[in-house]
C-alpha cells in the first residue's frame, strides 16, 4: 500500500542519487517501498507525453515515465514532477486521458497550464536544482556563464551537471547549449 511518508522520506533522499546517473537504478526498489508503482515504456509515436500519474485504487499510485527524452535532466524532472502528483492525489478516477499531464515543452506559457501542473512544475525545479541557489548562480553569472563555472555550481549543490545544464537552457531558452552534459540514462 502506498506510504506518504516513506515517499517524503524518499524524496528527501533523491538528491543523493542526483550526482551520478547509474544511481537511478535505485529508484524503482525505493518507489516500490513506497507502494508506487514504476511503468516505464518507450514513447508512442506522435505521443508528446513524459509522464502520467495515476491510480488503481485508493492505495495504489502509479507513475509512468516515457524514453521520449531518455536524458538525466529529464528523467529527474519528470520523476519529481509526477510524485507530486502523486502528494496532491491528483490522477484519481476514471482513467479516460483526462489525467494525463499537459507537454510541458509544447505549453505555450507556464501560466497557461492548470494549477496542478504549475504545482509539480515548482517542485520539480526546486528538487533538480533548489530555486535560491539557481537565481544566485544565474544573476552572478549571466550572460556569460562558463562551462567550470557550472561544473563547480553543480558539484556545489550535489547534482550532475547534466540537470544543472537542463534548468539553466530553459531559463535562458537555449536548448543547444552544453547539451554534452545531459547524458543518456
Amino acid at each position: 500500500a502506498y506510504s506518504e511518508s516513506k515517499l517524503k522520506s524518499f524524496v528527501s533522499e533523491m538528491p543523493r542519487y542526483m550526482r551520478d546517473p547509474e544511481e537511478i537504478r535505485h529508484v524503482p526498489r525505493n518507489l516500490a517501498e513506497c507502494g508506487i508503482r514504476l511503468v516505464v515504456v518507450e514513447t508512442l509515436p506522435k505521443a508528446n507525453i513524459d509522464g502520467v500519474c495515476f491510480w488503481l485504487d485508493k492505495k495504489s499510485p502509479v507513475v509512468g515515465l516515457t524514453t521520449r527524452h531518455d536524458r538525466i535532466d529529464n528523467f529527474w524532472f519528470v520523476l519529481r514532477h509526477e510524485i507530486e502528483h502523486v502528494f496532491n492525489g491528483d490522477g484519481r478516477g476514471d482513467l479516460d486521458g483526462s489525467q494525463i499531464d499537459v507537454d510541458i515543452e509544447s505549453a505555450a506559457k507556464e501560466d497557461e497550464l492548470p494549477p496542478e501542473e504549475k504545482v509539480a512544475n515548482a517542485a520539480a525545479q526546486e528538487c533538480c536544482v533548489p530555486a535560491a541557489e539557481l537565481e544566485s548562480f544565474y544573476t552572478r553569472k549571466y550572460p556569460y556563464i562558463a562551462e567550470k563555472d557550472v561544473l563547480g555550481f553543480a558539484g556545489r549543490v550535489g547534482r550532475h551537471p547534466g540537470i544543472v545544464v537542463g534548468q539553466l537552457q530553459r531559463r535562458m531558452d537555449r536548448y543547444d547549449w552544453l547539451n554534452r552534459h545531459k547524458v543518456k540514462i
